[in-house]
């Protein structure tokens, strides 16, 4: 059975008669990424937080092919049974988000509404695919060499200088956030990179034209890629929506909380 492959680390909670919902996080976060977006959501939902494979506390005791998306897609939902949660709704970044779209298309009986932040569906061509894969593979290898916390640290200085963050690193709450990122193991992130990452993940553009679970994708106004990305998802799937949230770049539930919130509170309240 897949999941005796993880010993996911996860908590539940439970708010009486309230819907449930599943938050992915992203690559190098854990379970405590959503943290401030749950403040003010767990009045009105119940919710499930884990660590993804190649993240904080879970551990992955298969083999390497168990950091994939297909594997740990499956395992999730063999979660949900075993946790006897039949239809949840599904908030999912960045990398959560590629995995909560991919579970959406293959899943679509377990999701009731769907939420991807700076997500997109991977890439469209072999050629995208293996070109990615070759440049995630030397960004594994500095993973893999940060031995030292300094390293590691050196590591997300420059990750998060990607232009996708926008103006992240003048957040108040920046060094915060770094801490928690250095709870990560570098070298399982390694393998969740080469897993996981976008070029080795199956191509989820042509699926999309079929989905017919109602998702609300969110991208930051600051993160110009990933706009666009999600403009041509609307386009080819009408059950999507897309909106753009302001004073935010890829990182929207980190940098503008509330309108994180107030978006997906209004998204999954209203009747489709």
């Amino acid at each position: 059975m897949i999941l005796n492959k993880y010993k996911f680390n996860y908590c539940i909670n439970i708010n009486t008669n309230k819907p449930i919902i599943i938050l992915l996080h992203g690559f190098m976060g854990n379970i405590n990424e959503f943290d401030e977006a749950i403040k003010f959501l767990a009045e009105d939902f119940s919710y499930l937080i884990l660590d993804l494979p190649g993240h904080g506390k879970t551990e992955v005791v298969g083999g390497d092919e168990y950091y994939g998306m297909e594997t740990t897609a499956q395992a999730i939902i063999n979660l949900l049974d075993e946790l006897k949660i039949d239809k949840c709704h599904l908030i999912g970044y960045s990398m959560g988000g590629r995995l909560g779209l991919y579970l959406t298309l293959n899943f679509p009986e377990r999701f009731i509404k769907v939420v991807l932040e700076s997500a997109s569906p991977g890439l469209a061509t072999k050629a995208e695919r293996l070109e990615r894969v070759r440049r995630d593979a030397q960004i594994a290898r500095k993973l893999s060499r940060s031995i030292i916390k300094t390293d590691f640290a050196d590591f997300l200085s420059n990750w998060y200088n990607q232009p996708i963050f926008g103006y992240i690193k003048n957040h108040p709450q920046y060094d915060r956030m770094i801490e928690s990122r250095l709870q990560n193991n570098p070298q399982e992130l390694d393998k969740s990179l080469r897993f996981m990452g976008n070029g080795c993940q199956p191509s989820l553009w042509e699926k999309l034209q079929e989905n017919k679970v109602h998702i609300l994708l969110l991208a930051g106004e600051y993160d110009e890629k990933f706009i666009f990305i999600n403009t041509e998802m609307a386009k080819v799937c009408e059950f999507a929506q897309l909106k753009i949230i302001k004073n935010a770049g890829h990182n929207i539930h980190f940098e503008n909380t509330l309108a994180f919130v107030e978006n997906i509170k209004y998204f999954l309240s209203t009747v489709s």
